[in-house]
């Protein structure tokens, strides 16, 4: 299993295996105001039968909360692509959004999507979102007609496309952000660039930054909460914590708590089992 997760996600990255209670974080972060609780949930990619438990979980750990306290939902970002289910997905998350506090960030594969629809997406562009799991999405909203890879920009599909996808889902898209700040925290789909101030960050990192970020080990402005980069269990650093543990592929959607008390991991009742997956690598 290992082995095969390993090759799905490109590398195995070292973590600090966290499932099955709900339990601190490893390292001592620092706490958030009094009355105040953030929910992170990692990289969801089409996975829509997750969704519905992830928020029995959220509700169920807001249930033991004081009543005034506040309680904000952040999704990390890269909603669709290679789960099965990516419409679905996107109609759970606008439906939540009409009950709970929610901040949608945008990761990069929603960003293709939107560059693809708009027309401004490359052939190499669309190249790459078509082999990394839009065609998943395509299939999705109904689209039956799908190019081979090297044909991505092809105009009937991208008509076909745009026709399918409900202007409600590009007006939820539209409105997704880059980052999300709660000090000492900083939310955002990929990572920053170290050294860079939050406020000067370049929304292309924001999305897609892997190494220059991963590989940095020393202090941040903030603390960044982030996805993008899949790993085998929640990554806990002094400067980040990466919340991706690969939903699409292992059933695993996992979510943390930041609250005045550090940060803490809900349970998740998923197993560790290959789900379908549409693409390959990573993205």
């Amino acid at each position: 299993m290992r082995r095969a997760l390993a090759a799905l996600f490109g590398r195995f990255r070292q973590t600090v295996a966290l499932f099955d209670d709900d339990v601190v974080a490893p390292i001592d972060y620092p706490g958030l105001a009094e009355g105040l609780r953030v929910y992170a949930i990692g990289d969801i990619h089409g996975r829509a039968d997750l969704v519905r438990s992830l928020f029995a979980r959220i509700d169920a750990d807001r249930a033991t909360s004081e009543s005034g306290d506040e309680a904000i939902e952040v999704y990390l970002g890269d909603y669709i692509d290679k789960g099965p289910r990516s419409a679905d997905v996107i109609e759970l998350l606008m439906e939540r959004a009409t009950i709970r506090p929610c901040v949608f960030l945008r990761g990069n594969h929603e960003e293709l999507l939107l560059a693809f629809i708009r027309g401004e997406a490359t052939a190499a562009m669309a190249a790459k979102w078509l082999s990394f799991g839009g065609t998943a999405t395509a299939l999705s909203y109904g689209v039956t007609r799908i190019p081979a890879v090297q044909d991505g920009t092809d105009p009937q599909f991208a008509r076909d496309l745009s026709d399918k996808v409900p202007e409600t889902h590009m007006a939820f898209l539209d409105r997704t952000v880059t980052q999300f700040v709660v000090p000492p925290y900083a939310f955002v789909h990929a990572g920053v660039r170290p050294s860079v101030a939050m406020v000067q960050q370049d929304e292309h990192d924001l999305m897609w930054i892997r190494d220059a970020f991963l590989n940095y080990e020393g202090p941040l402005e903030h603390i960044i909460v982030h996805g993008h980069t899949p790993a085998m269990a929640i990554e806990f650093r002094a400067n980040r914590i990466n919340v991706d543990t690969g939903a699409y592929a292992t059933g695993r959607l996992s979510c943390i708590r930041l609250d005045p008390s550090g940060v803490w991991v809900l349970p998740t009742a998923e197993t560790a089992s290959i789900g379908h997956v549409s693409g390959s690598g990573r993205l």
